[in-house]
């Protein structure tokens, strides 16, 4: 697949740094909702919500190696998943090349273990994790903002996964609010083996047209990141998780199950089909993971949240380019 740089002049073009010749990997980081409110239908047809999201450990690998100029190839380890415009990692090459005229070339693998479809932003991670390890391989001169707004085109989560830890999501879920990073948690993930295409669960849920334009019922931050410390169990609720299980029974089945096991509470995550139960222990999530493996049609994943500080950290020495005000 060759991906040719715009040739289209850009309004403000930056010079890029040396381009690196390393092969380098970066993780990219599932999530969770710890809370999901769809407060209405907005007047330019999306929906506002109110959320947090929390990263978790369970991630795909993107690893990136220099190409031939002008060149641009994508490949993955896991059959169906597209490997051409389709796929947002692909997606978030052509965006930075279109913004920064970059003609450099670039190969990256991406090795699948969050699954696609399942409410916990595997797309939206890998194209995240391919703006900060491009910009690190081609040396483009870009920060947090910059790539944030790019981020914003390709997907709602993608600027969240360029800020990690616990995070409000607000307007399209796309306004990220770093909050107090939640204690350390211990989850067990269960994704079922069906798929909630998402225009279906807003369909079903049927949220009622914003009366205001711009109207947010705005939910105090302070209250919200208060309730998370002292009891996480009675702040966890997603509007999704009744019609979602109506819709595919097999969900409830597995957050009943996760129940069951001994999980202190039990959720969906996004707008399905994974839901996550949150353990007392390590040992406890993963007694629990051993005993629900196997299930016909089920895939468990045992993991534990991760904080902001966790999140740069495993992004190396790539996370330079999101510190703020870097770029001009």
């Amino acid at each position: 697949m060759i991906l040719k740089a715009a040739g289209a002049p850009l309004e403000r073009r930056r010079r890029p740094l040396a381009v690196s010749e390393e092969t380098f990997t970066l993780p990219a980081h599932a999530k969770v909702n710890l809370l999901l409110r769809v407060l209405g239908r907005r007047t330019d047809g999306y929906h506002e919500i109110h959320t947090i999201f929390q990263t978790v450990t369970l991630h795909d690998r993107l690893t990136f190696a220099p190409a031939e100029e002008g060149h641009f190839s994508l490949e993955c380890d896991t059959p169906g998943v597209p490997a051409d415009e389709r796929n947002l990692v692909w997606r978030a090459a052509r965006a930075l090349r279109e913004r920064y005229g970059v003609r450099s070339g670039a190969h990256i693998r991406l090795e699948k273990r969050i699954p696609a479809g399942g409410g916990l932003g595997g797309g939206s991670s890998d194209a995240a994790a391919a703006l900060v390890g491009l910009s690190n391989l081609w040396g483009l001169e870009t920060d947090a903002v910059e790539l944030s707004k790019i981020g914003m085109r390709l997907g709602a989560d993608v600027p969240f996964f360029l800020t990690g830890g616990t995070a409000l999501g607000t307007g399209t879920g796309a306004d990220i609010t770093p909050l107090k990073d939640l204690p350390e948690q211990h989850l067990v993930v269960i994704t079922p083996g069906v798929e909630v295409p998402t225009a279906e669960a807003y369909g079903a849920l049927k949220a009622p047209a914003l009366t205001k334009e711009g109207g947010v019922a705005n939910l105090s931050v302070s209250r919200t990141e208060a309730g998370i410390y002292d009891s996480l169990c009675e702040v966890m609720s997603n509007d999704f998780e009744a019609v979602v299980s109506g819709l595919y029974p097999s969900i409830g089945r597995a957050r009943d199950a996760l129940m069951e096991a001994g999980a202190r509470c039990a959720m969906l995550s996004g707008s399905g089909a994974s839901v996550f139960g949150v353990f007392e222990t390590k040992g406890d999530a993963g007694r629990a993971g051993l005993a629900l493996e196997g299930r016909a049609g089920w895939r468990v994943f045992q993991c534990a949240t991760l904080s902001r500080a966790g999140h740069a950290r495993s992004l190396g020495r790539c996370a330079a380019v999101l510190r703020p005000g870097r770029g001009a």
